[in-house]
């Protein structure tokens, strides 16, 4: 797991999902009805780098919050 990298996805996924004016519960339950099964908590843990985001999971999040891979993965060069 390379920590800066999972730190950028989770940071992208916490600011498309505070753009959706969703919460972490409420994305929680969305995720879910798509078959998704994070916990608030695992979504708190991808935000801030402490969990892996799987594929299927990032398929998820792409179509619940309404973006693009490019978005998610969106990684700015480490200076």
């Amino acid at each position: 797991m390379n920590r800066p990298i999972e730190k950028q996805i989770g940071a992208n996924i916490r600011r498309l999902r505070e753009q959706a004016h969703l919460t972490q519960e409420m994305l929680s339950a969305r995720l879910q009805t798509e078959g998704c099964d994070l916990t608030r908590s695992a979504i708190a843990k991808i935000e801030v780098g402490q969990r892996h985001c799987y594929p299927d999971e990032l398929i998820c999040f792409r179509k619940i919050l309404k973006t693009t891979f490019d978005e998610l993965l969106d990684i700015q060069p480490i200076l």
